[in-house]
This record gives structure tokens, C-alpha cells and sequence, in this order.
């Protein structure tokens, strides 16, 4: 049961989950300002799916699913700041979704180093492949031909 979201202070973390053939796909990046968890399981109160992972020294806070419902009743307009943050989310795991169903791999690449600029120098190559699902040398044939444009 996942009973706790985590806000990301500074560093990185990554959400992942791992295929019954042992195939690992991240799912999320977390870094300064953003928030992490396994939301299916948190928002449904089921069993973890995924796992956290910190890629990077962090600093994080953690809260508990009982302490944000208190806060919520206590200061209603941290409710709306939340709901506002989760609608956004929502909004960019579809639009990831829609990318890796329409996309090239060069063009969900590209849209990543959009969403994380300076995210490249703190990750491996293998989580970054593994965010785009591709294989660590498609991401390096990629690399090379943005270079040579």
C-alpha cells in the first residue's frame, strides 16, 4: 500500500516499473519543484506497482495521504493549488502517452530534452532509453545524428 507522495527540494528520482521478463521502464523523472510517487497505487489504495528510485543526491519531503486531507479541510486554497499540479500532470502523462504512440524516437527525444533540459549530465543513458523506450544505442544514433544537423 502506498501511503506516501514525496515532494522533489533539489535531485533527482525516478519512478520505475519492471516487466515479468525483467525489462525495466521508467515511467517519471522527479526533479526540484516536482512531486513522485506510484499514483495508481496511491490514489486507488492497491498494492505498488512501481518503484522509487533516487538517481541523484536529494533532498525530499514526504507526506502522508491522512496529513494532505487534513491540510486540504484546513487551508482550502492548497486543495486548488494541488488539484491545479495533479490536473498538470494528468495532462503531461497523456501527452507522453499520445508521443510514444505517434511519435519517432528522435521526436520523443527531442520533446524530452524540452521537459528536462538539464537533466542529461545527472542521468544514465539507459534511464533516459528506458524513459523513451528505446535501446541505449538508438538513443546514442540519435544523439549523433542532432549532432550533425
Amino acid at each position: 500500500m502506498v501511503t506516501h507522495q514525496y515532494f522533489v527540494s533539489s535531485g533527482c528520482l525516478r519512478t520505475y516499473f519492471i516487466t515479468t521478463s525483467a525489462k525495466e521502464h521508467t515511467i517519471q523523472f522527479a526533479i526540484k519543484n516536482w512531486w513522485i510517487s506510484d499514483y495508481t497505487a496511491y490514489f486507488t489504495n492497491t498494492k505498488s506497482i512501481m518503484s522509487i528510485e533516487c538517481i541523484q543526491d536529494a533532498t525530499v519531503y514526504k507526506i502522508s495521504r491522512k496529513d494532505i486531507e487534513e491540510l486540504y479541510l484546513e487551508i482550502p486554497r492548497l486543495e486548488t493549488y494541488i488539484r491545479k499540479k495533479l490536473e498538470s500532470a494528468f495532462a503531461g502523462f497523456q501527452k507522453r502517452i499520445l508521443s510514444n504512440l505517434s511519435q519517432s524516437a528522435k521526436e520523443r527525444y527531442v520533446s524530452f530534452k524540452e521537459t528536462y533540459p538539464n537533466i542529461e549530465q545527472s542521468v544514465k543513458n539507459y534511464h533516459i532509453a528506458s524513459y523513451l523506450g528505446i535501446t541505449t544505442e538508438s538513443l546514442s544514433r540519435i544523439r549523433r545524428e542532432i549532432v550533425q544537423q
